[in-house]
Formats: C-alpha cells, structure tokens, sequence
C-alpha cells in the first residue's frame, strides 16, 4: 500500500502510531524522532506519506514539513498534534500540508486520513475545521473571479467545485466518468490557469468563489 514515516519525538506516542498504522492496514512504517531525522529519512528513500508532529527537538515538525515541501512539492504531509490550534493549522496548510489530525484519532480516522492525503484529499480534523476555513478565506488576498472563472471549460469548474468539496481525484473520476489520468491533467490546468500552488489553494478559491 505505501511507505509511512511518522516524525514523533515521545517513543511511547511513536510506537503506538505505528502499530496502529500496522495492525489496521499493509503499509510500512519507518520513524523519525526530530525535524531533522525526519528530512533525512524522507531524502533517504520513497515515502508516500508523512505523519509529522509539531513540536519536536532540533527542529520543529512545521519547519520539517516547509523544507521537505521544498525539495519535493508533491510530498504529503499530515500533521499529527495534540493541540486543536487554529494557527498551528493554518501554518501548516500554508507551509503544504495536506492534513492536520489530533493523536487522540481512532485507527480508522487516521487510516483513512492517510489513504485521503495518498489521493489528493485535504484532510482536517472536526474539531478545527470549522474556525481554520473561515480565517484561510479571510487571508486569502482578493480575487477578480469572474475574469479567472471565464477561462475555465464547463468541466474544469465541475472538478474545481468536487475539490471544494474535499472529494479526491478517484471519487470526482468516478463522479464524472472520466479517468484519474484525466482529472490529474485538468487538476494541473487548474493550477496554472488560477496560478495556484496546491490543491488546498483550489479548494480555498472553491468555496470563497461559491463554486459549490
């Protein structure tokens, strides 16, 4: 199923993700105990999806996640806290994360997780998603919607509007009768037609434009 790497400084908390993780699903699971192991690890070989905490000695999980996104912006990356912080999420969807969950998530919850971010879903717990996406909407700088949505086809803003709605590219595949080949390209148009970095950025332009 993939590669794991949980970035977790407190061994007992590590170690207890990590036979979550193996008990309830095939992947394999490798650990970094600081920011800097972390890099290295991820540098070391393939990774398909990292579970970064916040705070860690050496380097904080936020300045891992920015420097990891750097080297290769198609990493996924859900930070994996014990603060339900607004700020601390917003940081890191603003630094590239894909997700940011509680440790205290159920197996479930975080296997789940873990598949969303593998298949472009922006993942974020309940308790913060209320107040994070209002306050990403204020910061977001003004836009002039109607001139961007003018050169999108008719198909581009049913894919904009299912992103919006937090759906990854094998559900609006299924959704729309198109292959994941094909909603992958159109994902990449969208980007560079709206000049957006990431998914989370089209999901945001998603529902501060009311394409839902």
């Amino acid at each position: 199923m993939g590669v794991i790497l949980i970035a977790e400084d407190q061994t007992l908390v590590r170690k207890g993700i990590r036979m979550m993780i193996e008990t309830h699903s095939d992947y394999t699971v490798i650990e970094a105990a600081t920011g800097v192991e972390a890099i290295k690890q991820f540098q070391s070989q393939s990774i398909d999806v990292v579970l970064m905490d916040i705070r860690m000695p050496q380097m904080t999980g936020l300045e891992a996640t920015k420097r990891i996104r750097e080297q290769d912006p198609s990493s996924k990356i859900i930070m994996l806290t014990t603060f339900a912080d607004d700020e601390y999420a917003i940081e890191a969807l603003k630094y590239g994360a894909v997700g940011y969950l509680l440790k205290d998530a159920n197996e479930d919850r975080l296997i789940d997780a873990i598949q969303g971010a593998q298949t472009g879903q922006v993942v974020i717990d309940g308790e913060v998603a209320a107040s994070v996406m209002p306050k990403l909407l204020e910061r977001e700088p003004s836009r002039v919607p109607a001139k961007e949505l003018a050169q999108l086809s008719a198909k581009e803003v049913e894919i904009l509007r299912l992103i919006g709605e937090g759906k990854s590219n094998r559900e609006i595949s299924e959704e729309m009768f198109l292959s994941i080949g094909t909603i992958k390209n159109n994902v990449s148009y969208l980007l560079t037609k709206l000049d957006l970095r990431d998914r989370t950025q089209l999901a945001i332009f998603a529902l501060k434009n009311s394409i839902f």
